[in-house]
């Protein structure tokens, strides 16, 4: 008996504990801090299946990828209103920051055009104060 395909995503236990690991969280988060969370609810989950499942949920757009300067990218839930990290010099967690108060006019060169801008604020954060 052959399984038939179909366009609507897979829901797994996997899956389904590692979109709870991202809405608890509220925050971009690695695999690694994924994995870690995922394993709390999912006993046996492997990073591999956190690798795959997040691929997959960038691939169904649920969450984005953030680039982070010098290092390994994180993901974040998609569609947030337009908004700034903050990353912990200390422990490495990134967090979000609300809004958008950056008045960014850089001085183009000529023919040049903007379309967007990213800001990444760096400190400690509350637990590693």
């Amino acid at each position: 008996m052959s399984r038939e395909h179909t366009s609507l995503p897979r829901k797994t236990k996997q899956k389904e504990a590692i979109r709870a690991a991202f809405m608890e969280a509220d925050r971009p988060l690695s695999p690694e801090e994924t994995f870690a969370l995922a394993q709390s609810e999912v006993e046996g989950i492997s990073l591999a299946t956190v690798y795959r499942n997040i691929n997959a949920l960038v691939s169904d757009e649920w969450l984005i990828s953030v680039e982070i300067p010098g290092h390994p990218a994180r993901y974040e839930v998609a569609g947030k209103d337009h908004h700034h990290h903050f990353q912990c010099n200390h422990c490495g967690k990134l967090f979000e920051l609300v809004g958008c108060e950056v008045q960014v006019k850089p001085k183009l060169p000529r023919g040049f055009v903007a379309t967007g801008h990213e800001f990444f604020v760096y400190g400690k954060c509350s637990e590693c104060r």
